[in-house]
């Protein structure tokens, strides 16, 4: 149950980010289904930005504690000498 709450939780971010590329691609071929075109595009380029930082938040929260970032890290000073 945790794991379906999980995917639950990443794929409505990720379907407000495809929402929120929908609105922006409307606006700009001038389908409005909001008041404006500004306006339309602005709150699509919110819903797409929200949706992003959500799911890289995620991956770098995910990332970081199993310390996966230390690895990389250590790899590229490896390769810099």
């Amino acid at each position: 149950m945790a794991r379906f709450i999980a995917v639950v939780l990443l794929v409505l971010p990720g379907i407000l980010g495809a929402f929120g590329i929908k609105l922006m691609r409307d606006a700009l071929f001038s389908e409005v289904i909001i008041i404006n075109a500004g306006i339309q595009f602005i709150i699509g380029f919110i819903f797409f930005v929200c949706g992003l930082a959500f799911i890289g938040g995620f991956i770098y929260h995910r990332d970081k504690k199993r310390q996966l970032l230390n690895q990389y890290k250590d790899n590229e000073n490896i390769k810099e000498r």
